[in-house]
């Protein structure tokens, strides 16, 4: 899928290894690896993507990390 928006990535990003993400005009989102930009996109539907952000914000994530 070729993705025509912008990606973004946070402004606390200050080693390059970090998540961009665009908000497409389907109310879907993309995110890819900033440190390959060229490489593929995963793409979230809204719902999806709302999911992904409450998981990230419980910290059930970081409580998995090793």
């Amino acid at each position: 899928m070729t993705i025509h928006s912008e990606f973004r990535q946070s402004s606390f990003c200050s080693n390059g290894n970090c998540v961009q993400v665009a908000f497409l005009g389907d109310g879907s989102t993309a995110l890819r690896d900033s440190k390959n930009a060229a490489g593929p996109a995963h793409t979230l539907s809204r719902a999806g993507w709302d999911q992904f952000r409450a998981t990230l914000k419980s910290g059930e994530l970081a409580a998995r990390a090793v």
